[in-house]
């Protein structure tokens, strides 16, 4: 067992390296920053990952560290301390931290993706300055709230109420499943101001932590993504600033739609670091573990397996960079995304299956990563939508696309 785990501990870049060779295609900037990605995760995440899971605890050195290499904010405008680079960055980013640490992958995402992109697109110029700038560094990191222990996939049906009295709304009700919810400093809350418009009735608010009138619930105790801390957000009289307003009233629902498709590229992309992690776990030890008088990788069981896992891997790569092209290129991209998202997460929990198999009984244990990254892998299945709702997304906007809808 312990020669099994230290050829893993201080595994080469030699798979990593020829399973990446796509990359060549791509801008040297994007080269640069996925070694750069790449050197971070095998040095300083990979080492502290298993301890980050099995003690539940918030990689604050890292995501700090991560800050200073400028992948807190990746398509964040320089003017506002971000990095200055395109969404195809950040996925590439993303998906290189994820190798390393899921953990650490979810918490860059949501402050990409669902805090700091929402602000972006519509804040104001003080917004931007007061709630984008203090959090591009790893210093301080975002979270969204959307979900609500009722509404579930539906979010349409927001049963957190935002009132204005004065100079102020005052918010009441509760927002569940909160990535970030305990570190973070700000969050992006959807609530509804007008309930007789329904969906269209819904708008956004920057709000601060700590709050008056804001608690914290329990911290949820996960399957995976252990080091990333998930709570419900409790308002109760909240008060915040009118100026706090993201973008008009009514608008909410369409903020948090245009954030879930930006974030489901952020979601795609840490599923594919846990896929290529889950590959590179299960090549390099089929490659050493002897069965049958010869190693594993010469069965041809475990060929196709291995071949299968790398198929997976690579189609959902490509759909992932699409998905960013198209952003990047300001086209419509909502089924994209979607696409992404749910092939990316089903190939992350399939490549972490199969790394099991491949691993049998050494796959079970926690000495081996190889069942952390099958309970990563399940989440990214669930949040920011899940299988089931990319699945009518993705049929709602064929259909229209074929003007059948």
């Amino acid at each position: 067992m312990a020669l099994f785990k230290n050829t893993l501990t201080n595994l080469s870049f030699n798979v990593l390296n020829k399973s990446i060779a796509t990359l060549s295609a791509l801008s040297e900037t994007h080269q640069m920053l996925q070694k750069t990605c790449r050197d971070f995760a095998e040095g300083e995440l990979k080492p502290i990952a298993a301890k980050t899971d099995k003690e539940h605890l918030y990689p604050k050195k890292q995501i700090k560290t991560m800050g200073e290499l400028g992948l807190m904010a990746v398509s964040v405008p320089e003017e506002f301390g971000g990095t200055g680079l395109d969404y195809l960055a950040y996925a590439i980013a993303v998906e290189e931290i994820s190798r390393g640490c899921a953990s650490a992958g979810v918490i860059m995402s949501v402050n990409n993706s669902l805090y700091l992109g929402p602000i972006l697109h519509w804040g104001t110029q003080e917004q931007k300055e007061k709630f984008i700038t203090p959090f591009t560094k790893g210093d301080k990191v975002g979270c969204f709230a959307l979900s609500e222990p009722g509404n579930g996939s539906d979010a349409g049906a927001a049963s957190t109420v935002a009132k204005l009295d004065g100079s102020s709304f005052i918010l009441d009700g509760t927002k569940s499943w909160i990535t970030n919810g305990y570190e973070s400093e700000a969050s992006v809350v959807l609530a509804t101001t007008d309930k007789s418009l329904k969906h269209k009735g819904i708008s956004a608010f920057i709000v601060p932590k700590p709050t008056e009138g804001l608690e914290l619930g329990k911290k949820e105790d996960k399957l995976g993504i252990r080091g990333s801390s998930t709570c419900n957000l409790i308002f109760e009289g909240c008060k915040v600033p009118k100026e706090n307003l993201l973008g008009e009233l009514g608008l909410g629902f369409k903020i948090a739609m245009m954030t879930l498709d930006a974030g489901r590229i952020g979601i795609a992309a840490q599923a594919l670091g846990i896929a290529q992690a889950s590959l590179e776990v299960a090549a390099e030890y089929s490659s050493k573990r002897l069965a049958f008088g010869k190693p594993l990788n010469k069965l041809q069981t475990i060929q196709n397996k291995l071949a299968e896992m790398a198929l997976r891997l690579e189609s959902a790569r490509l759909l992932t960079w699409r998905a960013a092209w198209l952003k990047d290129n300001k086209q419509p991209y909502t089924k994209e995304a979607a696409m992404s998202k749910l092939a990316a997460s089903e190939a992350a929990t399939y490549l972490s299956h199969q790394c099991i198999q491949i691993l049998g009984g050494m796959g079970y244990v926690s000495e081996m990563p190889a069942e952390r990254h099958y309970r990563d892998a399940r989440i990214t299945e669930i949040y920011e939508g899940t299988s089931e709702i990319q699945r009518l997304v993705i049929a709602g906007n064929l259909m229209k696309e074929m003007g059948l809808n």
